[in-house]
């Protein structure tokens, strides 16, 4: 096949090629190292020893969204709110969209274990305004919270809300109390939906498991949100891969991009991208519009210092002149143009 840069828009989306699984596991585009026993017995000594600020040590906020301006639709027709990580509402031409809730106090199995929020969730979920459709791009804790799918799928302002997820999550949703009939799985490059709002599910570079032993049953995807003026392309979680540029060039421009930029380190850099690998996705996406940083300021999920990856990136974003919107949690904030945002609230 010609080099992904040559290739034109129907042609981008051909290359990007729907899972393979293997010994029924899910694979990834191409090779990869997710780490295991051998990664954390390498990573222990590392995290025992380590003096980075990995948690803040002053209680950061309270945020606190006012649910009230959720009456009034964007004028722009795109807001997004941040609540942390990667749980964002997406305000999008009419449609409401929330993605990879995580309500929940820990990032873990355990209730009373494992990584702790930073600071409280700024909207609570009982002030959710009704949403068109959740997605959840992947079965990691950080990602999908079994309390929070729990609370929301009990809402009765939740009844008729879809759910849009990676093949294989559904049944995770459906054990936390989510309809079935509401549910959708996709397949990588597959699609749901119409004018209003088309969501397209594709590859990224990760893996799936809520524990060590069931690694690969599910699929992990980024999704692209394409409204009837808009397009956002969620990365979720992935390494860098060269199937950016073909994501771009078969689905963009976008005016927003969300990429990870936290949690990050050398030991599983297959997996993440860290705020380099964030600059590096942006441009060969197509570096049009706004990128989002996401996956940061939430849980202590590696050993770089918790502000490290945002002034980071705004440190690359400033020397290589990329629009960053980097709103304060919790903030529902209209996207205006390629109007940058830097609210620097983690100063």
């Amino acid at each position: 096949m010609e080099p992904v840069e040559t290739l034109d828009a129907e042609e981008a989306k051909t290359w990007l090629r729907r899972a393979m699984v293997e010994e029924r596991r899910y694979q990834n585009p191409l090779p990869t190292s997710v780490g295991g026993w051998e990664t954390l017995r390498k990573a222990l000594p590392l995290y025992l020893t380590n003096k980075e600020e990995r948690v803040p040590k002053r209680p950061l906020g309270p945020f606190r969204t006012d649910a009230g301006i959720y009456a009034t639709p964007p004028a722009s027709g795109l807001r997004l709110t941040w609540m942390g990580h990667s749980s964002t509402l997406v305000e999008i031409d009419g449609m409401r969209v929330l993605l990879d809730p995580v309500w929940d106090e820990r990032a873990s199995p355990l209730r009373w274990a494992g990584p702790k929020r930073f600071f409280q969730a700024p909207l609570r979920l009982r002030e959710m305004p009704s949403l068109d459709v959740i997605v959840v791009s992947h079965d990691h804790y950080d990602h999908l919270g079994e309390s929070t799918i729990r609370r929301l799928a009990a809402m009765p302002s939740m009844r008729e809300t879809a759910w849009v997820t990676s093949l294989g999550v559904g049944a995770i949703l459906e054990d936390f109390g989510v309809h079935r009939r509401r549910i959708t799985e996709l397949d990588w490059t597959q699609g749901i939906g119409g004018p209003e709002l088309e969501i397209t599910a594709l590859p990224t570079r990760h893996f799936s498991g809520r524990s060590m032993f069931n690694r690969f049953e599910t699929l992990w995807s980024s999704f692209v949100l394409k409204g009837a003026k808009h397009t956002i392309y969620y990365g979720a979680d992935s390494g860098w891969w060269p199937g950016y540029t073909a994501i771009g060039r078969g689905y963009g421009p976008f005016d927003v991009t969300m990429l990870e930029i936290g949690a990050y380190n050398d030991l599983w850099k297959d997996i993440h991208l860290g705020p380099e690998g964030a600059v590096r996705a942006f441009e060969a996406l197509g570096g049009n519009g706004l990128l989002m940083p996401i996956h940061w300021g939430l849980f202590d999920l590696a050993m770089h210092g918790w502000r490290q990856p945002i002034t980071h990136i705004c440190q690359i974003a400033d020397e290589k002149g990329i629009a960053l919107w980097v709103p304060e949690p919790g903030l529902p904030t209209e996207v205006v143009g390629g109007t940058a945002l830097r609210s620097e609230w983690w100063r």
